[in-house]
């Protein structure tokens, strides 16, 4: 069932996005030659804790994995797609790119967001892929309107990647976000003629997230149940916003 929220539940989601948009633009910061993922985590479960909020991310159990998630990030780097884990080990070096994706609940209700991030001079390949990513989110929240169906937004991140010469991961995809951090419907960044295809009404909030690869659409998960990375080492990026289905059009919750 979809779950649409009332303008007051919106206006609290509203401050948890904005927190996790202040959580990645200070991150976004951080990300220099030489920093490692672990300092990222630090800052951001210091800026989670500090405005009163809980990690989303942290103990979140996923079936899939059989364990809770210990971290408050996930920081994907290179040809890592998603859930990468944040390590004192893993240093940032030029013309590196890392995901940076987290979450929070404040006051009962939850953000979640991501961004990918450049580190020094990055390639410019590198460059285009994010661009790319970055341009088929846009394409996606214009989809999201009023009258307009699911596979509206899911079409515009395929056709805008696929005509770009880039492969969508399959195997994960966006969602619906309020009083939890999944709920239905499921988003993915292609259209899947097996799933439903609701009418977008206003109340409804979808988390947006496409993951996009430089070479093929197939990852395998590393040893430690949580890493997915491209199977053929090619790099991939990923954004995500929350959005909002509104009378005047869509609603970013979690940016300014």
């Amino acid at each position: 069932m979809i779950i649409r929220k009332t303008p007051a539940e919106l206006e609290k989601m509203r401050k948890a996005g904005l927190l996790v948009w202040r959580i990645l633009d200070e991150l976004r910061k951080k990300c220099q030659e030489g920093a490692t993922t672990w300092d990222l985590e630090v800052a951001a479960e210091a800026m989670i804790r500090d405005a009163g909020a809980k990690p989303a991310f942290k103990g979140y159990f996923v079936p899939a994995a059989g364990e809770r998630y210990p971290f408050v990030l996930c920081t994907s780097v290179n040809d890592e797609i998603v859930h990468g884990m944040p390590s004192p080990k893993r240093v940032l070096k030029s013309g590196d790119i890392v995901s940076i994706d987290t979450g929070v609940e404040l006051d009962g209700y939850f953000g979640d967001s991501a961004t990918t991030v450049a580190v020094g001079q990055v390639s410019e390949a590198a460059a285009r892929l994010m661009a790319v990513t970055r341009e088929s989110l846009e394409l996606a929240i214009e989809q999201v309107r009023a009258g307009n169906r699911l596979f509206d937004v899911c079409g515009a991140v395929e056709r805008h990647v696929l005509g770009n010469g880039f492969s969508i991961v399959r195997e994960f995809v966006g969602h619906g976000i309020g009083t939890k951090l999944h709920e239905e419907p499921q988003v993915p960044n292609y259209v899947d003629r097996k799933n439903e295809n609701p009418r977008l009404r206003p109340g409804m909030v979808l988390a947006i997230e496409p993951m996009v690869n430089a070479g093929g659409a197939e990852l395998r998960v590393l040893s430690d149940k949580w890493t997915a990375v491209t199977k053929d080492g090619s790099y991939s990026a990923h954004f995500e916003h929350c959005v909002a289905v509104t009378e005047n059009g869509p609603w970013v919750l979690t940016r300014p």
